[in-house]
C-alpha cells in the first residue's frame, strides 16, 4: 500500500519550474512561491497553477479573477525562499512593480498575466486554469526544484 510519504518521495524526484504567483487586492500585493505550474493549452494560451485550499493567495485570486506568474531564473533561489515563507512582508525589500494591475518581479525572466478561467477541486489543493492575456520572456537559465533542492536545467549547469 502506498503511503503519503511514498508519494512525497516519488514526487520529490520530479523537477518542477519555480514561480512566484501574484495577485493584487485592496491596493496591496500578494504572492507565493509555486512549483505546481504548467502550460496547458496553446489555443487559447492557458496555464495551470495549483494552490493549497487554505492559501490566502488562492482566496484573493478567486475574488479578483486574475493572477500573475513570475517564472524565476537560476539565480533567484533567495527570492523563491522569501515567497515560500509565511511572512506577511514578502514584498518588502524586493524589487517589484505593477504590470497590468498585478505585482510583477521585473528581474524574473518570465512574466504571465492570466485571467482565471476556472478553479477545479483537487484533494487539498485547487487547480487554477488561467487564460494568458500577456506574456514577456527573456532567455535565462531556469530555476527548477527537484529532490528537495533548487537547481537549473542541465544544459545551463556549470561544467566542472
Amino acid at each position: 500500500m502506498m503511503t503519503e510519504q511514498d508519494f512525497r518521495d516519488l514526487m520529490a524526484g520530479v523537477c518542477a519550474p519555480v514561480t512566484v504567483v501574484t495577485a493584487a487586492e485592496g491596493g496591496a500585493p500578494h504572492g507565493s512561491t509555486v512549483s505546481a505550474f504548467a502550460s496547458l493549452s496553446l489555443r487559447p494560451p492557458m496555464v495551470s497553477v495549483a494552490l493549497d485550499r487554505g492559501s490566502g493567495l488562492l482566496a484573493r485570486i478567486l475574488a479578483t479573477g486574475r493572477f500573475g506568474v513570475n517564472v524565476l531564473g537560476a539565480e533567484q533561489e533567495a527570492l523563491a525562499l522569501r515567497f515560500a515563507g509565511r511572512s506577511a512582508d514578502r514584498f518588502d525589500a524586493v524589487r517589484w512593480e505593477y504590470d497590468h494591475g498585478l505585482p510583477r518581479l521585473p528581474d524574473a525572466p518570465g512574466w504571465l498575466v492570466c485571467e482565471l478561467t476556472s478553479a477545479v477541486a483537487g484533494g487539498d489543493h485547487r487547480l487554477l486554469l488561467g487564460t494568458v492575456v500577456h506574456a514577456r520572456t527573456a532567455t535565462a537559465a531556469p530555476l527548477v526544484y527537484g529532490h528537495r533542492t533548487f537547481g537549473t536545467h542541465s544544459a545551463f549547469a556549470p561544467v566542472a
